[in-house]
């Protein structure tokens, strides 16, 4: 069993909401103010705010500072822990499927060589 890891959970729990995931789509092409984050969410500047705030906290995006400005950029590192969290599950999931495909070829050579029936080659 893992330990806890709470940054995980946090990275998680963000990107489960579809608008976050938008946004941080949106943050791929660059940084953004966050009016320019709600035009096309039809979201309130509060609302995407929030979703901002979880983003934030879970150290998916940073807030600069520019003159009255401060623009959204997306932190792709923070996602490298939840990356290989899933690359664990990617590499059993390839390793079952390795197995399973290494099987079936071992039960269609058994099913030729019993079709061919006994004493035959």
């Amino acid at each position: 069993m893992h330990a806890p890891q709470p940054h995980l959970d946090l990275v998680f729990a963000a990107l489960a909401d579809p608008t976050r995931r938008a946004i941080l789509g949106r943050l791929k092409r660059g940084e953004a103010t966050v009016n320019e984050l709600v035009a096309p969410f039809h979201l309130s500047q509060p609302a995407i705010s929030k979703h901002l705030k979880v983003l934030e906290r879970a150290g998916l995006i940073a807030r600069g500072r520019e003159a009255q400005f401060r623009p959204v950029r997306l932190n792709a590192a923070a996602l490298a822990e939840a990356t290989e969290w899933l690359g664990d599950y990617q590499r059993f999931w390839d390793e079952s499927l390795d197995k399973l495909e290494a099987h079936l070829e071992d039960m269609k050579r058994e099913e030729k060589r019993n079709a061919k029936g006994p004493g035959r080659s």
